[in-house]
């Protein structure tokens, strides 16, 4: 463990390793050298004149770096492209000539890059399909379990703790949504050259421009793609990053708002995130169980909320054919968006299949404020026994108000129920106010919604990424 410079908590404590490694040195310069040997093999099956064994030379170092000396050629040139062409070409002599021939350095970094959000977004999706999993597990558990339903975090009418969670599971489908569709559309830069015009591969085939295009094609199938940008500048669209960032954002808002649900439902003792044996909540006060986790999610994606905006101004200023400013920041933005995601969707996962509900502690708070709820029912039934609808109504105001007076002023629980039991008014429902009363008699079509929305929406994503569930979240500190 590195103690004496910065290390990246997003790397140290919170984001998997596969992510991690997604965006390694490693993982970008191995890209880099396959794409060197994409092109030359491409530009040697269109006529142009290199040796089998310059591409054979490439092909036996693609795996194996010589960092120290990339390292020792960034110095000299300041051109960390150029100085790994030049530890290319030193284990592989032969080749050295055709490496990055016709190309500009976009030609690796930005092929690479998009290959590398590419396949971020295939981890951000595994995740993603395998919290919904969970959550439907949970949703389809409690969906007949009455709870009080909020809004403006008032006491409203009743819902069911599964439906519940169907909102936040909704939040998750919109967000699967937009992240299929952005990889749907995911293209490469393609072979484009300095400026994008192709110029320096049509003087390689003399004038053949069916050659050019080829050539690109071909490069781009041989990475593993069909799709690539019709026209750009030096670099690939930067459009597509801020559209990578606002989809990370989607999904980084809808973790939060589970989080901050989770951290107000702990508070009331309903529902709690997990709690190990051998957790300390507080340094001062060890009876306290904090949200931990959920605190956390919001944490972390708060960060990610702040990037698209970053990822805006870069694409806002390019100025013509592209401009370096990008560069160093997107070393930073764009990695250390999908780690914060992985992480926050780790924990997501490790907090869904780990929550613990209290059910006796959520009828208690039923109690508490189903009686007023009721009053409308219980009118309603008297008026059915022949009683006068404004004379019970006016009768329900006047008891409610005493009730809760008992309730606000002097802190006692609401008898508005044994008021109304002990009132000769409402004799005619006095015996049948438990049945009135049942709190499942409140919660309208939510149960069946639950079932409705799972089958109808989520079942199918489910189904179609079978493959991909199973997945534990694992919280390490």
């Amino acid at each position: 463990m590195q103690t004496d410079i910065y290390v990246n908590p997003l790397i140290t404590r919170y984001a998997g390793r596969e992510m991690a490694a997604n965006f390694s040195d490693d993982a970008k310069f191995r890209l880099w050298r396959r794409l060197w040997i994409a092109l030359a093999k491409s530009e040697k099956d269109l006529g142009l004149n290199i040796a089998d064994e310059r591409i054979a030379g490439m092909e036996k170092f693609k795996d194996d770096i010589n960092y120290e000396d990339a390292a020792k050629f960034e110095k000299e040139v300041r051109h960390d492209v150029m100085a790994h062409v030049k530890a290319f070409g030193k284990q592989a002599p032969k080749a050295m000539p055709i490496i990055h021939l016709g190309a500009t350095s976009c030609f690796v970094t930005d092929n690479a890059e998009v290959i590398i959000i590419d396949r971020a977004l295939d981890l951000v999706l595994a995740k993603l399909v395998n919290v919904m999993d969970k959550l439907k597990s949970f949703a389809l558990k409690y969906k007949d379990l009455p709870t009080l339903g909020f809004t403006h975090l008032q006491p409203a009418q009743l819902t069911t703790v599964g439906k519940r969670a169907t909102l936040w599971l909704e939040d998750l489908e919109m967000d699967y949504v937009s992240l299929a569709h952005l990889k749907a559309n995911v293209k490469l830069r393609g072979v484009k050259g300095t400026t994008g015009t192709q110029a320096s591969f049509l003087d390689l085939f003399e004038g053949d421009g069916e050659k050019v295009k080829e050539l690109e094609r071909r490069v781009v199938e041989k990475m593993g793609y069909s799709s690539f940008y019709g026209v750009t500048g030096q670099t690939y669209p930067r459009k597509f990053d801020y559209n990578v960032l606002c989809v990370l954002s989607q999904i980084a808002q809808s973790c939060y708002r589970f989080s901050n649900d989770i951290r107000l439902l702990q508070h009331m003792k309903e529902i709690e995130e997990p709690f190990e044996k051998t957790q300390i909540g507080s340094s001062a006060m060890a009876y306290k169980r904090n949200p931990m986790r959920s605190e956390r999610i919001g944490s972390i994606a708060r960060y990610v909320l702040s990037l698209p905006t970053n990822c805006a101004f870069t694409a806002a200023t390019q100025w013509f054919e592209r401009t370096l400013d990008d560069s160093a920041n997107k070393r930073i933005v764009i990695a250390q968006a999908f780690l914060a995601v992985d992480a926050i969707l780790n924990i997501y996962l490790n907090v869904s299949e780990n929550l613990v509900v209290y059910d006796k502690v959520i009828k208690k708070h039923i109690d508490a404020e189903l009686p007023f709820m009721a009053t409308e029912n219980i009118m309603m039934e008297c008026v059915k026994a022949g009683g006068n609808r404004q004379e019970l109504h006016e009768r329900i105001r006047v008891l409610s108000m005493e009730a809760s007076r008992n309730v606000k002023v002097e802190g006692k629980d609401n008898n508005l129920i044994e008021l109304i039991k002990a009132d000769p008014m409402f004799a005619a429902v006095a015996d049948r106010l438990d049945g009135i009363l049942d709190a499942k008699n409140f919660v309208g079509r939510a149960p069946q919604q639950v079932e409705e929305f799972i089958s109808a929406e989520i079942d199918p994503i489910l189904a179609k990424h079978a493959d991909l569930l199973g997945q534990k979240g694992v919280v390490s500190v």
